[in-house]
């Protein structure tokens, strides 16, 4: 479906500031630096921006490359320094590709802590995995995620931003997408959608069922804002539960969706099986079901706006590297609260409506949890969520 994009775009084809300023940071720290995100959210130019600021282009290796990747597997910390040579930096874009990835960074920071090496990856499959053990200590993590308000607050003023809102709701922030100055943008998004969505997920564990997956995130689309039952989920694809938990797991680590548990503490009545399931692109999710239609023609915009909301409170705590535990609340009778995050054991609690101006938070919740910090988000205050 073909859409051109509203709003006078400005130019946005370098990175915003602040998602550089924090990987900037902690260059020549003697750590190595991990960069996990999906494709096309700037990775590789944020590495590459570190090192041409700080070392040489020809620093860069792409693990995707067969004869790098074997040069990088299971070497020796020799045959590692012949490859880098005098190089004090070096990327190494795309590094889950490269096998015991995680033994090969502890020899180069072992043995060389005087080079600098930044490794990118596109999943979090065998990078997390890999790295977990061999590297406790000696890194420093960031997450990059699709453009977060704050991000292109930098480029666009609140006004400008008011008005562009919509727009993002429609097709998400991909970078790629944000830069369009016009066109057939949904197009763009599906195109992104079929060429990489699917890329990482389908090598991983080598994945021969791209129509399950397909039909299980579009079922997981039609789903938003709602409780998922994984049971459900395998009697609608007929596969059993254990493929659809493995299936949600892996698009997790992909940088896909992300999941949502509930809160339960006091009430009996509080449910503590269901879980909700979200996406971390909405350009991405409304290309599934192939409906970038406007706001005002949607009976889906209660679920994208949770979404949306929901998702730059995670963009916000993972810039921030803050880790709250989060959870959504629902009781057998109904009563609900969108978002919750916990930090030393009070919760900020959050209520998301597009258009309502009021909202009366469950009496149960707020009885029960005394101390609470309470907001509540529509469309009209939105910066409040940051």
């Amino acid at each position: 479906m073909g859409s051109k994009k509203p709003g006078n775009q400005k130019n946005l084809k370098k990175s915003p500031r602040r998602r550089r300023y924090a990987v900037f940071q902690h260059v020549l720290k003697g750590k190595i630096i991990i960069i996990y995100g999906p494709r096309r959210v700037g990775k590789t130019t944020i590495a590459k921006e570190i090192l041409s600021k700080y070392g040489n282009p020809d620093g860069y290796f792409n693990c995707e490359e067969p004869d790098l990747n074997r040069a990088l597997t299971n070497k020796t910390s020799t045959e590692l320094k012949k490859i880098i040579g005098e190089r004090k930096l070096v990327v190494l874009d795309e590094a889950q590709k490269v096998k015991n990835i995680g033994l090969t960074l502890k020899l180069l920071v072992d043995n060389f802590p005087e080079i600098q090496v930044i490794a990118t990856g596109s999943s979090s499959f065998d990078l997390a995995n890999e790295t977990a053990e061999p590297l406790t200590g000696r890194t420093f993590e960031f997450k990059l995620f699709p453009f977060s308000l704050n991000e292109l607050n930098q480029k666009y003023s609140q006004l400008e931003m008011g008005r562009l809102l919509e727009t993002l709701l429609r097709f998400g922030t991909y970078p790629e997408v944000v830069q369009a100055d016009s066109g057939f943008v949904g197009e763009l998004i599906s195109d992104m959608t079929r060429n990489y969505l699917y890329k990482d997920i389908l090598e991983f564990e080598r994945l021969k069922n791209p129509d399950l997956i397909l039909k299980l995130l579009q079922a997981l689309a039609l789903q938003l804002g709602s409780g998922v039952a994984y049971t459900e989920l395998a009697n609608l694809l007929g596969v059993d539960k254990v493929t659809i938990e493995r299936y949600i797991q892996i698009l997790e680590k992909a940088f896909v969706i992300f999941r949502l548990t509930p809160l339960s503490r006091n009430l009996r009545k509080e449910l503590t099986k269901t879980r909700k399931i979200y996406f971390c692109d909405l350009g991405v999710r409304n290309s599934l079901i192939n409906n970038f239609n406007e706001m005002n023609l949607r009976t889906d915009v209660g679920a994208i706006w949770e979404n949306f909301c929901i998702l730059e409170r995670l963009k916000l705590n993972s810039a921030k590297k803050l880790l709250p535990n989060v959870y959504f609340w629902r009781t057998y009778d109904r009563k609900e609260i969108d978002y919750l995050e916990e930090e030393g054991g009070k919760f900020k609690v959050f209520e998301f409506k597009w258009k309502k101006n009021k909202y009366k938070f469950p009496k149960e919740f707020v009885e029960n949890y005394p101390g609470s910090e309470f907001k509540f988000i529509n469309r009209d205050n939105f910066w409040e969520l940051l």
